[in-house]
């Protein structure tokens, strides 16, 4: 029997690298990531995907797994992301073709990336890095200015708090609403995929998404890129927002039209955002988004890296994912259940290890 071929796109250890061998695989290494746009493109990744049985790899920039790359080999039968997103797939190609997608939308990540929404909201909302630059620096005690925003019901005088609104209420946009739920804050959220039952699960307040835009104190998005979250905010979204309001995305960077947001900071139209993820990554050097001060916190796409966290549980998934599909078994994490018919009516019960 021959070797089923595996061209791992993006490679991001070689403990995974071994299982597959051992298994009877032979691996074509890549060097696309999501770091570099100039590795790899999609003309190469399709040159070596011919012939190959299984695509797995993490995020890439540089290239796209096109519908040409899909094609390159007949006997395609899976591509495995090591992450939760699958912007850099055709995923609708895929499933015409018969072929699964799977991801990892593990625990290790998207809990981080929600503790992460969390720091940064604090961070602006309680002008952390202010006060501590004041005082580093010499500035009056208690400088007023430096006053923060308070969160949560005080019942004593009738405050109500403020109100975080969430783009997107799955795993990660669920897990911030927990995380505030004991501040006494309204939480409001906007998913038109999500059941009533998640939002009553979780205490959470369905609105539409102009009505959340225009109630909420802090609008953080939460929702994988697609076309329907391409530039979702943009400049009239942002014109509904309060003037001191701010916006988290710790999700993807084209779910913001970043030049309207750059222009609603600079205008104050906004109060601040707080960013992990942007439009061009790396974040180019002369983006003014870097020069806007304190009422933007930037981060360099880092949310889900924590200690005991990272793209170790996802490589594990996905490497499970390409044994059991190249088994002839149903994949644990597809990502387009739609196309499981096909799939199995070309591979079901066919093993090629």
């Amino acid at each position: 029997m021959p070797q089923p071929k595996v061209l791992i796109f993006a490679p991001a250890d070689t403990e995974s690298h071994k299982e597959l061998e051992d298994a009877g695989c032979s691996l074509v290494l890549g060097s696309a990531n999501w770091s570099d746009p100039t590795g790899d493109t999609t003309e190469k990744l399709a040159e070596m995907a011919s012939g190959a049985d299984a695509l797995a790899g993490t995020s890439i920039k540089g290239a796209y797994i096109s519908k040409d790359v899909l094609q390159a080999s007949e006997g395609l039968r899976i591509i495995a992301k090591y992450t939760v997103g699958v912007d850099e797939i055709d995923v609708d190609a895929a499933t015409e073709l018969g072929i699964l997608v799977t991801h990892a939308p593990t625990e290790a990540n998207w809990g981080g990336v929600a503790e992460t929404t969390v720091t940064k909201l604090l961070t602006l909302l309680k002008n952390t890095r202010e006060r501590d630059r004041h005082m580093k620096s010499g500035g009056a005690w208690r400088d007023v200015s430096l006053t923060g925003t308070h969160i949560g019901t005080r019942e004593e005088d009738g405050y109500e708090g403020i109100v975080i609104g969430l783009i997107g209420l799955g795993r990660i946009g669920g897990r911030v609403s927990k995380l505030m739920a004991p501040w006494g804050m309204r939480i409001v959220a906007y998913d038109p995929y999500v059941d009533e039952d998640r939002f009553r699960e979780l205490g959470v307040e369905r609105l539409g998404l102009d009505d959340l835009l225009k109630q909420s104190d802090v609008v953080s998005l939460h929702v994988i890129l697609t076309k329907e979250t391409r530039h979702m905010i943009g400049a009239r979204e942002l014109g509904l927002m309060k003037p001191t309001a701010i916006l988290i995305n710790t999700s993807r960077g084209p779910a913001v039209d970043e030049p309207a947001l750059v222009t609603a900071l600079q205008t104050e139209a906004i109060g601040g955002a707080a960013l992990d993820v942007f439009e061009t990554e790396p974040l180019p050097t002369d983006s003014p988004l870097r020069g806007l001060g304190d009422n933007v916190l930037l981060s360099p796409h880092m949310s889900s890296h924590n200690f005991g966290a990272g793209l170790t549980p996802g490589i594990k998934w996905g490497t499970a994912d390409i044994l059991h599909a190249l088994r002839g078994e149903d994949p644990e994490h597809v990502y387009n259940p739609e196309a499981l018919p096909q799939w199995r009516e070309r591979f079901a019960g066919r093993s090629l290890i």
